[in-house]
């Protein structure tokens, strides 16, 4: 099945470097491939979840690049992306020197999608599949990365709660966020503000202000 996933996904996109971090190469779809056009009913017709392994997010694309810029956040640590994506995070951690790295997504075709660009990347790169939200298996992760994760708002809080359980049990928690509209500013400190280039075919913007946060530490006494 996985290699059946593989084939889909290198006949709808093409190996290129995301705008934000160029020294990465990842299969992304653009405006030349079918997948890009498709709706979601006609994805659902062949059975296919929406694509977002296929795009590099600004969410992404934003704390992959400060991954890359300040390696000391993962060299040498046990780390996680939770909600990988195209693993374009996970893929970062692993060139920084993270000495394991977990690419966790609910998506089936994400297995394949890390797969294919961590290779493409020359870099190792677990995957799972797994809902990391209903069990807590990554009690051994140093480090949580989390990019776009706010898009709705059931699943906004539940992120965030699971990454404020993750943070107090001692892991070192970052999230890349475009503004979106659920995510929440409290208890967080911005590290670092980007301007991402992006496309008015996914986002509002061709270029997305977009900031890296870290998780606070609990007030003492809390």
């Amino acid at each position: 099945m996985i290699e059946d996933r593989k084939a889909f996904i290198l006949a709808n996109t093409r190996t290129q470097a995301p705008p934000h971090t160029p020294e990465l190469s990842l299969h992304l779809a653009d405006e030349v491939t079918p997948i890009w056009r498709m709706t979601e009913e006609a994805l659902a017709e062949i059975g296919l979840p929406p694509p977002f392994w296929a795009f590099a997010w600004a969410g992404g694309q934003a704390l992959a690049r400060y991954v890359l810029d300040h390696p000391e956040i993962v060299a040498g640590r046990r780390v996680v992306d939770f909600a990988s994506g195209s693993g374009i995070v996970a893929i970062a951690a692993a060139k920084a020197g993270a000495s394991r790295v977990l690419g966790a997504d609910i998506d089936p075709f994400c297995g394949a999608a890390v797969a294919l660009n961590a290779e493409a990347n020359g870099v190792a790169v677990e995957f799972t599949g797994e809902n990391l939200l209903e069990a807590p298996a990554a009690d051994w992760a140093e480090v949580i990365l989390a990019g776009d994760i706010c898009y709705e708002k059931p699943m906004a809080e539940a992120v965030m709660a699971w990454l404020h359980a993750a943070h107090g049990r001692g892991a070192t928690v970052l999230v890349g966020d475009p503004g979106r509209t659920y995510f929440p500013k409290s208890g967080l400190t911005k590290l670092a503000e980007y301007q991402v280039p992006t496309t008015r075919e996914l986002e509002d913007f061709e270029v997305k202000r977009t900031s890296v946060w870290a998780m606070d530490p609990p007030p003492r006494g809390g």
